[in-house]
């Protein structure tokens, strides 16, 4: 009987030792992982995904691992523009690939490998169909501070994200035509042990069409995070892109979901964005699913 509680009394120990408390990894340094060292799963932070809201949040995919958001399904009906013409979106397995390359920083590639677009004119005889495959987008996600030291109240974490998107078949009327680019900034602050405030502001390159030139447009969005429980979370945010070249004017549409946590690694989405003005497309609702490995 003693040899029996001794040999349960050394399997705890080792357990203990190989698998440390959450509380005992939060501040060890981890700087020393990379893409080719990549860091241990019991050092892993907790699944915070970029996906479903348009605001997307500062934290970055640790070291030498790879998260995959995809957006199942997406639609989006547009309001009439100018000429009465409608247009509809329909985007299938948009995807970012989100690759840890140090315990601060990821690259990101995003691509629509499948879209269809229905654009309605007033004389419905006129009505077409473009399908193909969409653009691809290259990102760097750098954090500055807070990967591992956010999550109690009064917490914050602050991140910058470069990106470039490029055509892919500029002819088939899903892709866009032109190189454009951009640089925003994440910040968000751990309200209390329940909410959490998310920020983004940006400066967008973009051009519209062969008539026109680049120029710059900004971005500032708002989201309001609640954490109901550890696997259920909703959201309710604010976007706003403004300094466009277009007769329609602003961008402003308000967005909300939930996203259902399977398990540490896995997490469902779904939400649905809602047009507040004439640019804004009047709705969008969408699902998906982001996986770590």
């Amino acid at each position: 009987m003693e040899r029996t509680r001794a040999a349960v009394s050394v399997v705890v120990l080792l357990a203990a030792l190989g698998e440390p408390k959450a509380e005992e990894t939060e501040h060890v340094d981890k700087s020393q992982y990379t893409l080719f060292n990549p860091t241990p799963v019991f050092l892993m932070r907790k699944l915070m995904t970029d996906r479903p809201h348009f605001t997307e949040n500062p934290s970055t995919v640790d070291a030498g691992h790879v998260e995959i958001e995809t957006g199942l399904f997406g639609y989006a009906l547009a309001r009439p523009d100018l000429e009465g013409t409608i247009t509809e979106d329909f985007l299938v397995v948009d995807t970012n690939i989100r690759i840890g390359l140090t315990n601060s920083a990821e690259i990101d590639l995003i691509l629509l490998p499948y879209g269809v677009v229905n654009t309605r004119p007033f004389d419905q005889s006129a009505a077409f169909r473009n399908s193909g495959i969409g653009r691809a987008q290259i990102r760097a996600k750098i954090n500055l501070w807070g990967n591992d030291t956010y999550g109690e109240p009064g917490s914050t974490m602050f991140a910058l994200l470069p990106f470039v998107s490029l055509p892919t078949v500029r002819t088939n009327g899903v892709s866009p035509t032109f190189v454009e680019g951009g640089l925003v900034g994440f910040f968000e602050v751990q309200l209390s042990h329940m909410f959490a405030l998310e920020l983004n502001d940006g400066v967008l390159y973009l051009r519209d069409d062969l008539a026109s030139t680049h120029h710059t447009e900004f971005l500032t969005t708002a989201n309001f995070e609640a954490e109901w429980t550890e696997n259920v979370v909703t959201y309710y945010e604010v976007v706003y892109q403004f300094g466009r070249n277009d007769p329609l004017g602003d961008i402003v549409f308000f967005g909300t979901g939930v996203q259902y946590l399977l398990n540490k690694n896995l997490q469902l989405d779904g939400g649905v964005n809602l047009g507040i003005t004439p640019a804004a497309a009047r709705i969008n609702p969408f699902v998906g699913i982001s996986a770590r490995f």
